[in-house]
């Protein structure tokens, strides 16, 4: 092997070994990727030794204008073989040298007829799957990436490149494949940072709390301010029912970083899961802050709007979410929100219509609960609107995919009982009773008086 393949070699490996993430999975200069056999095989195909030389020295040297210059004159000078194909080496090199120029769709080109050239060519499936990757081609980056590993007798360092890049990939939807990716790589290369996060993020999604919060503790044992551990371990904290350990865990943490958006985002989900404005309250200064920082942001301010609304400050609330209705006007969970805001404001009339419109379309929510939601919130607002008549009808699509509540309950019967329907309105108003005990004592106390009222009417 000649030495620039040799130095070539090493800087793909050090690549291999030194960049995990998938974000920042682009291998070096002169092997971004890698091939370790390219300067060898060029020659025996015949380009010009000075051309490819040069060619050589400037990839080593990053100037990639040069070396894309050189290198396409190279490749149109060098003899195809019997199949019609150019050298692979040369295309690969070429590959590597538009990726450097960041001129992706030319990298990508090169890296395909380079494969075409020699379907076993591991380095060029993997700098075509680590692009493709970069560019969110991610289904076609997974094929490349499994290609890559298929190639057999292949540096181990490399493999486990490949295998780490795809676990990155599977890790949404995926996380069992991502886990057992992982795995395999640390059978053959030594273990790293990113793979504590990695282990730590796919034990997360299978709901393996207990593997997460392990990992992400010996994640901080060894970095204590790393911020991406500790937002993933408040995170999985939530998810245990560990509130006031996140808590404590992102109030330190934020202190240390002011303003992260990760961790002030973590805090005020603990805060606004409190069923208690003043909980709730706590928050809206933090998000506010992220607001202004992140306007365009969709998800920020509607966490903030959700906060405005359980604080009781649905006034804030109701521009929030109608310039994102204007964005996003299919989205029913969006119109569902405006709609309880706008029942908060008094506006019922208002909140009907959109609500109406918000359960067009029963199965674009996201799941029954949120549908069920939706369906109690035109109820109350058909209600309030003196249409007794709308209100059953809604209750009545409710019922079908959810349980009675208390709140579900008294609206029948008070619909019943302003249609004059005596006996509906009695087991109605009865059954409110049964499940209400005490817990509303205003609705409680008008429901007794209109069961004696009511037992009059019969």
């Amino acid at each position: 092997m000649s030495f620039r393949n040799n130095a070539r070699y090493g800087l793909l490996l050090g690549a291999a070994l030194g960049v995990t993430t998938l974000a920042a999975a682009q291998l070096p200069a002169g092997t971004s990727d890698a091939s370790p056999a390219a300067s060898s095989a060029s020659k025996a195909a015949g380009p010009n030794d000075a051309l490819l030389s040069q060619a050589d020295d400037a990839l080593e040297k990053s100037d990639y204008a040069t070396a894309v210059k050189l290198l396409t004159q190279l490749t149109a000078d060098t003899p195809a073989n019997a199949k019609g194909a150019k050298d692979p080496h040369l295309l690969f090199d070429l590959g590597y040298g538009e990726e450097g120029l960041g001129h992706a769709g030319e990298a990508e080109a090169a890296y395909r007829r380079a494969i075409a050239a020699d379907p076993q060519y591991f380095e060029a499936h993997l700098a075509l799957g680590l692009l493709l990757a970069r560019e969110d081609k991610l289904p076609e980056a997974r094929a490349e990436l499994k290609a890559a590993i298929g190639v057999p007798e292949h540096n181990a360092a490399l493999v486990a490149r490949a295998l780490r890049a795809l676990a990155h990939i599977d890790l949404a939807n995926s996380p069992a494949d991502a886990r057992d990716e992982l795995l395999t790589a640390l059978k053959i290369s030594p273990e790293t940072a990113d793979d504590s996060l990695l282990a730590a993020q796919a034990a997360e999604r299978l709901q393996d709390y207990a593997g997460a919060e392990a990992e992400y503790r010996r994640l901080l044992k060894a970095d204590p301010g790393d911020v991406t551990a500790t937002a993933g371990l408040a995170h999985t904290l939530l998810r245990e029912k560990k509130s006031s350990e996140a808590e404590t865990l992102l109030v330190a943490a934020l202190q240390a970083h002011a303003g992260d958006p990760a961790l002030t985002a973590l805090l005020a989900e603990i805060y606004a899961s409190a069923d208690d404005p003043a909980s709730s309250a706590k928050a809206v200064p933090l998000v506010e802050e992220l607001h202004q920082q992140h306007p365009a942001d969709t998800s920020i301010t509607r966490l903030l709007a959700r906060l405005y609304t359980k604080a009781g400050q649905p006034e804030k609330a109701e521009p929030l979410y109608t310039a994102l209705v204007k964005q996003q006007p299919q989205d029913p969970t969006l119109l569902d929100d405006l709609g309880s805001t706008l029942i908060h404001l008094r506006r019922y009339a208002e909140a009907e219509t959109l609500l109406e419109r918000a359960v067009t379309t029963p199965t674009a929510f996201p799941a029954n609960e949120d549908l069920a939601a939706a369906y109690s919130d035109l109820a109350f607002a058909a209600s309030e609107n003196s249409d007794p008549k709308v209100t059953l009808q809604v209750l009545e699509l409710r019922a079908k995919i959810s349980a009675e509540t208390a709140g579900s309950l008294f609206l029948r019967a008070t619909s019943y009982d302003k249609l004059h329907q005596v006996k509906q309105a009695s087991a109605a108003y009865q059954a409110f009773l049964n499940l209400a005990n005490g817990k509303f004592p205003d609705q409680e106390w008008q429901a007794r008086h209109r069961l004696i009222a009511l037992e009059h009417m019969k």
